[in-house]
């Protein structure tokens, strides 16, 4: 098969409805040639239903990234499958309700530490549980939404994006004398399952569709997902510790 990652072999997470960027992910990849593994947590059925409508069905792992045995039994689960990964995509993340929607002042610590290690440690982890599997030239891509502010009702779990942005430059540092890259996608708002779980989400919706530049769908995953295609791909090689903006254009406006 032709494409863009012909050949490739992918290990994808974060697939829990047709509606998320990590499905438009596999979906894609597939359809330009690459062979993709997925992860589910907690409702494995929902995610081998969900499986059964990419274009050709994927296996999928079990896998808590907060659970040391599931990291250390990765790489071989995947060997079952696939004889190595050419790319790791990183599509997890996880906030207690208290952590979100105006409870940054009063989240405890139990919670916080929760969304931090769902959101934010678990991309060193999961990138250390592929990295046997994986060989130069490889690269590693998570979905980031942007850090660089304090967001109205995102709270802690914005706190946990920016270590994410900021674990992925340490992540490109450390994995790059490997000839792994470590790269991100910040994608504007989106209405995924994890966007309904924010109270108070609709207010991110008002200031895209109605301010980025390029216009703004908060139903379309496929601009995200390719440009986690490109990076994922050989176009990039000498790209790494880079968060790329898919969001119409809303980043570079001023407030």
């Amino acid at each position: 098969m032709s494409g863009l990652l012909a050949g490739k072999r992918l290990l994808v997470t974060g697939v829990i409805t047709d509606q998320s960027i990590a499905f438009s992910v596999a979906k894609l990849a597939q359809e330009n040639g690459a062979t993709v593994v997925l992860t589910g947590f907690g409702r494995m059925s929902l995610v081998e239903r969900i499986a059964k409508r990419l274009p050709a069905e994927a296996p999928v792992i079990e896998l808590d990234v907060t659970n040391p045995e599931h990291l250390a039994g990765l790489a071989d689960k995947v060997r079952e499958h696939v004889d190595g990964l050419d790319g790791v995509v990183h599509s997890i993340g996880f906030a207690p309700a208290s952590c979100l929607g105006g409870g940054f002042l009063d989240a405890p610590w139990e919670d916080v530490s929760t969304a931090l290690h769902v959101s934010t440690y678990s991309y060193k982890s999961l990138a250390m549980a592929a990295l046997p599997l994986m060989s130069p030239g490889g690269s590693v891509v998570g979905l980031t939404f942007d850090a660089t502010k304090a967001w109205p009702v995102y709270d802690w779990m914005g706190v946990a994006k920016a270590g994410l942005e900021s674990a992925s430059r340490y992540l490109a540092l450390h994995l790059g004398p490997k000839g792994i890259r470590s790269n991100l996608v910040s994608a504007g708002p989106l209405r995924t399952m994890a966007a309904k779980s924010i109270p108070g989400f609709e207010q991110f919706e008002h200031a895209w569709t109605e301010r980025a530049p390029l216009g703004w769908s908060l139903t379309d995953q496929e601009p995200a997902a390719r440009a986690c295609l490109a990076l994922l791909s050989d176009w990039f090689p000498a790209t790494t510790g880079e968060i790329v903006h898919v969001d119409g254009g809303y980043h570079a406006l001023g407030a």
